[in-house]
């Protein structure tokens, strides 16, 4: 990898509605990091869609006038080959597997959402399985290069790469930290680079420990703006209710928005089943905002990334995904918040689990800061969503299906074994053409 050949980069679920922000943090940053080759990658059942958005992006290169080629493939072996970075945003059952991960749930009168829960479980064990094979394709095709996951569940994802990988090259990327920087730093009426904030966690389970602003150090003040009403922190994809000011003064560190699950759970849940009744779930809402942005993809005339993009809940992932690849390449040493191997930095979870922290970004990776023991009132949510996501990361590469039931009747999402065994059961067999190794023998 030399600034004179320039870069190689594979974006697996190229086809993706997200892939234009994508391109566009590529060429924002072409000056520091040379594209020289991306590479688009889908399956079959994307191809329409791949070569709507490729053609998107060829325009906006073109646009931008930088020398970036952009190639669209269903041959993902060919793709990987020499590449330097691959990314990962891949859903696998497409949308339709979405809204079932949602509805099945939400008849049952539990949350239904893709990284909580019951559905954050099932598309655990269908994501798991086909990364894994991505990773042991880099193994042989690029074993330099290094694996940047955005698909969710990313938790439990990078949990399941780091652990049953022999590609170690693996980092997990949110733009879950990116926006709560942002919200923080409007909040505070500041620059976001006049804004530090120490983050720990695990992924969509992230807390801001510490708030600095200009060094000096305001948590207690962003947890009161916090508990304004009409200043609140949540993504397009969760309801922003309003916290309860006492509660959080009292919790301390500042939650992200995904805590709404686990904080608000019956509000969330009334919300969520209203939503049911009147027919429309998170997940048909994005397949409309879908077929509406790739409408616009198609007109000949589009060469840069629309407004209505930021309409989704993984907007700016791309800050995310590209900062860190400028980052590795640059040897930057700068401070990024990722989903890496433990290695000490949190107590109390062990070295080879996935967390989500400040880490230091070098040119050997990322290396994750020493943080040391959580706050002893979120430190019991945490371990309990990490034993969710390892054992439900087991479930997936054995395909087993009391490990499967274990993970779901351990998420605080699930209220009993035995709801927890009626939802996975039609969950299985809803996705059953996604989870082979669940049918191939005896197990339901």
């Amino acid at each position: 990898m030399t600034t004179q050949e320039g870069i190689k980069i594979v974006t697996i679920g190229g086809g993706s509605s997200y892939t234009p922000e994508l391109v566009e943090g590529f060429i924002n940053r072409y000056d520091e990091l040379p594209v020289r080759e991306l590479w688009l990658v889908d399956i079959e059942a994307g191809r329409e869609k791949l070569e709507i958005v490729g053609n998107m992006a060829k325009r906006m290169v073109k646009k931008a006038g930088v020398p970036m080629e952009i190639h669209l493939t269903l041959n993902r072996s060919m793709a990987l080959q020499n590449a330097d970075f691959v990314t990962t945003q891949m859903r696998v059952g497409l949308l339709d597997a979405r809204v079932k991960d949602e509805r099945i749930p939400l008849q049952h009168g539990l949350i239904g959402q893709e990284t909580n829960g019951a559905g954050g479980l099932l598309k655990g064990l269908r994501t798991i399985p086909v990364l894994l094979e991505i990773a042991e394709e880099m193994q042989e095709l690029c074993p330099d290069a290094w694996l940047i996951n955005f698909t969710n569940p990313a938790g439990m994802v990078t949990e399941a790469l780091l652990r049953y990988s022999k590609h170690d090259k693996v980092i997990g990327v949110c733009n879950v930290p990116f926006n709560m920087h942002m919200t923080i730093s409007k909040l505070l009426h500041a620059d976001m680079k006049r804004v530090h904030i120490n983050f720990a966690g695990l992924n969509h389970m992230l807390y801001g420990t510490n708030v600095y602003l200009d060094g000096e150090e305001v948590t207690g003040r962003v947890l009161e703006l916090l508990g304004n009403p009409d200043s609140q922190m949540t993504m397009k994809n969760i309801a922003p209710l309003p916290w309860n000011p006492r509660f959080l003064k009292a919790l301390g560190v500042v939650p992200c928005p995904y805590h709404r699950y686990f904080y608000k759970t019956k509000e969330i849940l009334e919300e969520e089943l209203e939503a049911f009744k009147d027919g429309q779930t998170r997940a048909e809402i994005v397949k409309e905002l879908e077929d509406s942005l790739f409408a616009l993809y198609k007109d000949e005339t589009l060469d840069i990334k629309p407004p209505q993009l930021e309409k989704r809940g993984g907007a700016y992932y791309s800050d995310a995904a590209c900062n860190v690849i400028s980052s590795i390449y640059n040897d930057k040493k700068d401070i990024q918040v990722l989903n890496v191997k433990n290695n000490g930095s949190i107590t109390g979870i062990d070295d080879d689990s996935a967390v989500e922290v400040s880490c230091v970004v070098t040119k050997q990776g990322p290396v994750p800061l020493t943080i040391g023991e959580l706050p002893v009132q979120v430190q019991g949510l945490v371990q309990q969503i990490k034993s969710f996501e390892r054992v439900g990361a087991e479930a997936a590469v054995t395909g087993s299906y009391d490990k499967a039931l274990l993970a779901l009747t351990i998420n605080p999402l699930v209220s009993s074994d035995d709801l927890a065994e009626v939802v996975l059961q039609e969950l299985l067999e809803a996705h059953k053409e996604y989870l082979p190794s669940f049918f191939q023998k005896s197990t339901i």
